[in-house]
């Protein structure tokens, strides 16, 4: 793993071209309210809580003892009462579609499905077949970044390993990571040690700043998305440290480097573009006077946020 540093001061950043910006935070926002339907919902105790492509709905019709076409979409067994029962019996069907092949990249992480983040669980399902399922996911996204005596600042860019089996060598955060069943705060510190090698106490002051969220079009189906974000203040001396295989190189660049590679390249993993441009527009790098400034901030939270 490598380290690498600016080689000289940043320059004051120039005017960000904000329509190369929005065409990046419109590729995260593929799917709108209308194009809901064209999926079949997913419901639980009759309350609509994901979308699913018919392909998958019909693979789900299949195991009728757990899963049932209603009028209102697919929803699951009357006789499934309880979240550990729905568990349970959603995960051996899960087991039996990745075993098939319908479901990749097995992560061995149960998600919650609720309605909104603060509601207990529904039910606990598969990492690897959120999607497929169209529920919301929440996730934890880290910025640290570093100021130096002049006050020009630095942000920390890692690029994920080329064996990591999503986004493979795509530039991402210090820290990020999906949010299960622990609290925020203590995700953000679990993730940033075992991912950037941050001390437990260092990482604790990391300032929650907000959140951003999306609704994407993916080949499982609908990928709806919340991240909170969050912001970490680093000493100059800090380097970070890959600690568990999932980061190649971890690069310490200017805000202009950063706001140029966002704008002009497809380096970014798609949804840290919104957290980079979240930190651009809190931070002052872009401002108000310039057009289509609205319509940016809008956009980064243009999905459900509950």
């Amino acid at each position: 793993m490598n380290t690498t540093r600016p080689s000289s001061r940043a320059l004051v950043a120039p005017e960000a071209d904000l329509a190369k910006l929005q065409r990046r935070v419109d590729a995260c926002n593929t799917i709108l309210d209308q194009d809901l339907d064209t999926f079949v919902p997913f419901c639980i105790g009759g309350k609509r809580l994901g979308y699913l492509k018919e392909s998958f709905a019909a693979k789900l019709e299949r195991h009728g003892n757990v899963f049932v076409r209603q009028s209102e979409g697919i929803a699951l067994h009357e006789q499934l009462q309880s979240e550990r029962i729905r568990t349970e019996e959603v995960g051996k069907v899960m087991q039996q579609l990745w075993n098939e092949g319908t479901i990749v990249g097995w992560r061995e992480e149960l998600f919650p499905v609720r309605e909104s983040f603060h509601d207990s669980p529904m039910l606990l399902l598969e990492r690897a077949a959120v999607a497929h399922f169209g529920v919301k996911a929440y996730g934890v996204h880290m910025n640290g970044f570093v100021k130096d005596s002049n006050g020009n600042e630095f942000l920390w860019v890692a690029r994920r390993s080329a064996t990591k089996p999503t986004f493979p060598g795509m530039l991402d955060h210090l820290v990020a990571g999906g949010q299960g069943q622990i609290g925020c705060m203590d995700n953000v510190v679990k993730e940033a040690e075992e991912e950037a090698g941050i001390p437990r106490e260092l990482a604790s002051q990391a300032r929650s700043v907000g959140a951003v969220s999306y609704r994407m079009k993916v080949d499982e189906g609908v990928k709806q998305d919340v991240l909170y974000v969050y912001d970490l203040e680093l000493p100059e001396d800090f380097v970070p440290r890959a600690m568990d295989g999932e980061v190649e190189q971890f690069m310490l660049w200017s805000i202009e480097r950063v706001m140029d590679s966002v704008a002009n390249t497809q380096e970014w993993k798609p949804n840290c573009v919104l957290v980079v441009i979240d930190f651009l527009i809190r931070h002052g790098h872009i401002h108000a006077d310039q057009p289509g400034y609205l319509q940016l901030l809008a956009s980064l939270r243009q999905a459900d946020l509950s």
